[in-house]
């Protein structure tokens, strides 16, 4: 089933379709401009808790059931432990130690991780183009998450581990972010089991409250005077990543992934990191060195190539038989020629002598 934009009822539903991943890419910028003012742990306690109230209360509005049996709640709790807390600590854990539109590039690789987990898990096939995009993403993600020293020094091995400070490699934020990024992963997969159980909407909500449960344990231990140098921008900035970033977000999300093809919906996260890097550059005046530049150009390719596998696989298979039936039309038309039947003719000698 193929998602119609031209089928909705819903006013300006081609724009209404990339909102999520506009609203993610600039929840991003939000969040990262908010950062020196306040604590990691406590933005990802203030975009969870308040997020899932408003998609539980969405989802009754909707008439959607609540969770029934203790097997709904098992399969819902460790969705909300590796999507929810795991991968919205390592997320603001990383931000702070890294730009907007470099740590969603890194949230946005997940579908490489997704693709690995689905392979193992599932023998979905990849194929060539699904291939060819993993091994881009493992290249653009290395640039993008290595030290540039580490990366130059590997054209001299002998001085690789010394220029490039191998340590620094587990102090910067791209890996908490990769971390982040595989957390999404597993719960993306973990999905499939938890449908079996309960709505995935209710099932959404009830993740983002159980999720930020710990994070707002953790934040109360750990973390010190979180909104204490909070001004107005800021509350609004956390107030735009909970409402739009997170809520609406994900209920436009699965509006219309119960709408159409999840396939062709998921084809569209690569345009998150590119609002993310545009406004991040806008407003917050994020630049990329050279090799991440490169990094972050081959990571929007290879998941292009992954969510796209498909298409261009029908394509390409569409071309080869095209370029074979005309080579089967050649040769038929060629032996047709070649086996041309041959009818004597007799022509009797009088015929053939002039007239006087």
């Amino acid at each position: 089933m193929q998602l119609k934009l031209t089928d909705s009822k819903l006013p300006f539903a081609p724009l209404l379709l990339i909102a999520p991943f506009f609203l993610w890419g600039t929840a991003m910028v939000a969040m990262k401009g908010v950062m020196p003012h306040t604590t990691p742990l406590f933005v990802a306690v203030v975009r969870l808790l308040p997020a899932g109230v408003l998609v539980l209360l969405a989802a009754a509005l909707m008439g959607k059931k609540q969770p029934q049996g203790w097997k709904a709640w098992l399969w819902i709790s460790l969705f909300a432990l590796v999507d929810g807390t795991l991968f919205q600590g390592f997320l603001a854990e990383g931000l702070a130690r890294t730009g907007a539109g470099l740590g969603s590039v890194m949230i946005d690789s997940q579908p490489l991780a997704v693709a690995i987990l689905c392979l193992w898990l599932f023998q979905e096939k990849i194929g060539f183009w699904g291939w060819l995009g993993l091994v881009i993403g493992v290249i653009g993600i290395s640039l993008i998450g290595l030290p540039d020293g580490f990366i130059l020094g590997l054209f001299h091995p002998e001085n690789a581990l010394v220029s490039a400070g191998i340590e620094s490699v587990f102090q910067g934020g791209e890996w908490l972010m990769l971390l982040a990024a595989l957390s999404m992963a597993v719960g993306t997969v973990l999905v499939r089991w938890v449908c079996r159980y309960v709505d995935p909407v209710v099932a959404t909500g009830w993740h983002m409250i159980l999720g930020g449960l710990p994070l707002l344990a953790l934040s109360a231990a750990t973390e010190s005077e979180q909104f204490v140098n909070i001004d107005l921008s800021g509350w609004m900035a956390l107030g735009y990543s909970t409402v739009f970033g997170s809520a609406i977000a994900y209920g436009l999300f699965f509006y219309f992934a119960s709408s159409g093809s999840l396939t062709s919906l998921s084809s569209l996260t690569f345009l998150t990191p590119i609002f993310a890097l545009l406004f991040g550059n806008l407003l917050l005046g994020e630049v990329l060195n050279p090799l991440q530049s490169m990094g972050v150009g081959l990571t929007l390719v290879s998941i292009y190539l992954i969510n796209q596998r498909d298409t261009l696989a029908e394509k390409l298979g569409k071309g080869r038989n095209g370029a074979a039936n005309s080579e089967e039309e050649v040769q038929l038309l060629e032996s047709s020629e070649l086996n041309a039947v041959e009818f004597p003719v007799q022509v009797r000698a009088t015929e053939l002598e002039p007239e006087v």
